[in-house]
């Protein structure tokens, strides 16, 4: 019996949800569940709390985000020497771009228009600063677990990476420019991606090592 791809199965059940994600939208059915996070996020508004939160949608903004991946693929390439992992998450990032684009043509959901602290333009669903978050801290945790051998580390690493996809997500509501939805149908198709381009990376690592092992046999 062949043994079951944890990434494939992760990647099936994250399409699976932005799908049912999706759906619910065309139809009108989640307006409910993003009208009771929206009020409970923005239940918190503060000067500090706006300060804050513009900190971390700062954060996940484009410019922000092709910075600090230049940073990381610059580290990768010039003093760890990783070709492969350069290539892996330049592939996550690209496609998570890709992939937000289009479907926010597809979708064209208009940005709510209730307490919007700050204005952005463009369509809202799915959120491209979930997207980019989740592709960028989720594909840097997968490259730097194995580096990291001791448990208290990749608890860390996992708590520091969750936080800022977590913190970027919410600012993004609290701020008033995203529903949740969007912003939940972003981490699932981020997620989805991540988990291909995941399975796609080990088989080529795999069959790298089988030609390698063919070699010197």
């Amino acid at each position: 019996m062949k043994k079951i791809s944890i990434p494939l199965l992760v990647a099936a059940l994250c399409l699976l949800a932005f799908i049912t994600i999706a759906l619910s939208i065309s139809d009108n059915q989640i307006h409910r569940f993003d009208a009771v996070l929206i009020n409970w996020i923005q239940g918190m508004e503060s000067p500090g709390m706006t300060r804050f939160m513009q900190f971390f949608t700062w954060i996940g903004s484009e410019l922000q985000v092709v910075v600090i991946t230049a940073i990381v693929m610059l580290i990768l390439y010039v003093f760890l020497h990783y070709k492969r992992e350069l290539l892996f998450l330049a592939s996550v990032l690209i496609g998570s771009t890709v992939l937000n684009a289009l479907l926010k043509l597809v979708f064209q959901r208009a940005r709510p228009t209730i307490h919007r602290i700050i204005e952005v333009s463009g369509y809202s669903f799915p959120s491209g600063h979930s997207m980019a978050a989740f592709s960028l801290y989720g594909g840097l945790a997968f490259l730097i677990w194995k580096h990291i051998p001791s448990f208290t580390g990749r608890v860390c690493m996992i708590v520091a990476s969750t936080g800022f996809i977590l913190m970027i997500g919410i600012s993004r509501i609290y701020l008033g420019v995203h529903y949740p939805s969007d912003i939940v149908g972003g981490y699932f198709l981020s997620g989805c991606w991540l988990s291909t381009c995941i399975w796609f990376y080990r088989r080529y690592l795999q069959r790298l090592s089988q030609l390698q092992a063919k070699s010197f046999a």
